[in-house]
C-alpha cells in the first residue's frame, strides 16, 4: 500500500509566516484605526483625517482587500494551508487598485507620501507571493 508522507514544515516557514504576520498586523492597525475614526490618536491633523476621509467607499473595498488578504495570507501560510496563495492574491488585487487609486486619481498630500513605505509593501507582498506559491509546489501547504 502506498502512502504519502506529509512534507515537513521547513523552519524559514515559521520566520516568514511569523514576521509577515507582525508586518501586516501594523496595516490591519492602521485601516482599523482609520475606519474606526481614530486618526488623530495617531498624531494626525485635521487636514490629514480630511483627506482620509474623502476616499470612496470602492477604495476603502480595495484598501481593506489588500491589507486584510495579506494579513490572512500570513495566517494561512502558518496554518500550511493552499489557500494563502488565493489570500495574497486577493491582496495583490487591493494594492494594485489603491495604488492606482492614490497616484493616478487623486492628489496625495506632501507629508502623506512615502515612497520607502509603498516599496515596502510592494516588496513583501510580492516576496509573500513567491514564497507561498513556492511553498504550495514543494507540497508544504497543502
Amino acid at each position: 500500500m502506498n502512502t504519502i508522507e506529509p512534507t515537513k514544515t521547513p523552519w524559514h516557514l515559521w520566520v516568514v509566516g511569523i514576521l509577515t504576520l507582525l508586518w501586516n498586523a501594523v496595516g490591519i492597525f492602521s485601516y482599523m484605526m482609520t475606519r474606526l475614526d481614530k486618526l488623530e490618536d495617531l498624531g494626525m491633523t485635521p487636514d490629514q483625517i480630511a483627506f482620509f476621509e474623502t476616499f470612496p467607499a470602492w477604495a476603502n473595498s480595495l484598501w481593506a482587500m489588500g491589507v486584510w488578504g495579506a494579513f490572512f495570507g500570513s495566517v494561512l501560510m502558518l496554518l500550511r494551508s493552499r489557500w494563502a496563495v488565493i489570500s495574497i492574491a486577493i491582496s495583490i488585487v487591493g494594492l494594485v487598485g489603491t495604488t492606482i487609486y492614490q497616484n493616478f486619481m487623486i492628489e496625495v498630500p506632501e507629508e502623506l507620501q512615502s515612497l520607502g513605505l509603498n516599496l515596502t509593501i510592494w516588496v513583501t507582498t510580492l516576496f509573500m507571493m513567491w514564497y507561498a506559491l513556492k511553498m504550495r509546489r514543494e507540497g508544504v501547504l497543502r
